[in-house]
């Protein structure tokens, strides 16, 4: 078959030089340079200087094929320290990219690199473990199976993010000024510390605290922060990304949601899609117009190009308010209409709606599991402050475990557990054998519970919530291997 390469022209488009060689050739010959650096773009009128993360094509981000290497040398050309986690990848714990667990951030001007198996593929991401991750210190992971090298379709990648021209430890200043906090968190978080901090239950409830950029409805918070601009692939929709695209067509949308602190819905207007994976790992499809999508999720939405052709803007709904962003399916010829940046209503509100209907196409073989634990997840408004209560995780290589995760918060939490992929195993008390994610969702006063089989040893795996400034200010603990050494 003829495969469609046409991709997302600038930010994230992914390279398809790799499309062509044999799966059978797992390691590079040399490994491939990753630099990160500052570039300056316009957002709204205004020049903003951000981060970028380049593979050796100067493309953003890097694409590999299922069964190769992951041989990258990662250059710090900045004037400070950072360190990129490789979100979606089940590195050895040395490679995961988190501030001393176990290695130091890559000081301004040094290099490090990485080499361990790319794994079976999917959609994934990579960015900073650090608040520079607010700056667009993130990329798209791309690994194709040899499923999507052989279909007939086209590949666009889309990368959300939230944006703002205030810098992201002044941002978080101002969450903690309501108790005088200080609000002085260093660019390279102390992540050592916000785990071993996170184990009592003061604050569990909210303090109802009054957060002026707050979104409210029903009791839920939902947005703590006024973001100047929402962008896909570094771009609002005053001047969107138009894709071409072929009348006809099919087209796979690889949707990343690298926003720090913001749900967005997916809505495909006038076409409709099914999902067929999400965190980059295969589902039941199912088809849809609205998908949701929280910080760190993404998704992978299969759609058919209509025959007469015409112009489909691909919208990403900001939660519980009107902003909004996205980019233009366009076939040859098409008038693309302007798309105002805020709609006329808010956009939804993300439930586990949709995951309680999600089935995993490759699920974990069924087992009883060794272990069990609770994690309560707390804070508190007032002073902005976050955490995991219970005992925390231990594991023995080999075992099956299930952790149950209780909100006891008015904001939702998408909790992420690095080094491993689990599958959504139960509701609030409701059993059921859900998706393979790395992010789930857990809304206010709900429960959710996974599996996840022990696999990949290490002293200590992150297991954090991905709303940056919740992690930023203690909702971060681990999962810990007994017998690591």
């Amino acid at each position: 078959m003829n495969r469609r390469t046409l991709l997302s022209g600038t930010a994230c488009a992914v390279a398809l030089g790799l499309a062509g060689r044999p799966l059978s050739s797992a390691r590079a010959a040399a490994p491939r340079i990753l630099t990160v650096d500052s570039r300056t773009i316009e957002v709204n009128g205004r020049a903003a200087k951000v981060f970028s993360l380049t593979g050796p094509d100067g493309k953003p981000g890097l694409t590999f094929n299922a069964g190769e290497n992951f041989d990258v040398t990662l250059n710090n050309r900045l004037a400070e320290q950072t360190m990129i986690h490789w979100h979606g990848l089940t590195p050895p714990n040395q490679f995961d990219g988190v501030p001393d667990m176990p290695m130091p951030l890559l000081k301004a001007g040094e290099q490090r690199t990485y080499s361990f198996p790319v794994g079976s593929g999917g959609t994934h991401w990579m960015h900073a473990h650090t608040l520079q991750e607010q700056a667009l210190l993130a990329a798209p992971l791309i690994v194709r199976r040899p499923e999507d090298l052989l279909a007939d379709e086209q590949e666009v990648v889309v990368l959300l993010h939230d944006f703002s021209f205030t810098p992201a430890a002044e941002l978080l200043a101002k969450l903690k000024s309501g108790s005088g906090g200080h609000g002085e968190m260093m660019q390279g978080m102390d992540h050592g510390a916000m785990m071993q901090g996170s184990g009592g239950m003061k604050g569990m409830m909210m303090s109802g605290g009054n957060m002026g950029s707050m979104t409210m409805q029903g009791g839920m918070d939902l947005n703590d922060i006024a973001y100047d601009a929402f962008l896909a692939n570094d771009r609002t929709l005053d001047d969107p990304e138009i894709v071409p695209v072929a009348a006809g067509g099919r087209v796979r949308l690889r949707i990343i949601n690298g926003a720090t602190s913001t749900g967005f819905t997916v809505d495909l207007g006038n076409l409709s899609g099914d999902l067929v994976a999400v965190d980059g790992q295969p589902v039941v499809p199912m088809s849809g117009r609205r998908f949701p999508l929280s910080m760190g999720q993404r998704a992978d939405i299969r759609v058919s190009v209509p025959k007469e052709g015409g112009a489909f803007p691909v919208l990403a709904l900001r939660e519980g308010a009107p902003e909004r962003t996205g980019l233009v399916l366009a076939t040859p010829g098409a008038t693309v209409a302007k798309i105002v940046t805020a709609g006329d209503g808010a956009g939804p509100v993300l439930s586990l709606d949709l995951e309680a209907r999600m089935l995993a196409a490759e699920p974990l073989v069924s087992r009883t599991p060794d272990r069990t634990f609770m994690a309560h997840l707390f804070g508190n408004m007032a002073d902005y402050s976050w955490g995991i209560a219970g005992e925390p995780i231990r594991v023995r290589k080999g075992e099956r475990i299930e952790v149950e995760m209780m909100n006891m918060s008015m904001m939702a939490h998408p909790m992420h557990l690095h080094g491993h992929h689990f599958q959504v195993t139960g509701i609030n008390g409701t059993p059921f054998n859900g998706a393979m994610r790395d992010t789930v969702l857990v809304p206010p006063m709900q429960s959710v519970r996974f599996a996840v089989d022990a696999n990949n040893p290490a002293n200590s795996w992150a297991f954090h919530c991905h709303h940056l400034y919740h992690m930023a200010s203690g909702m971060m603990s681990s999962f810990a291997y007994e017998d690591a050494t």
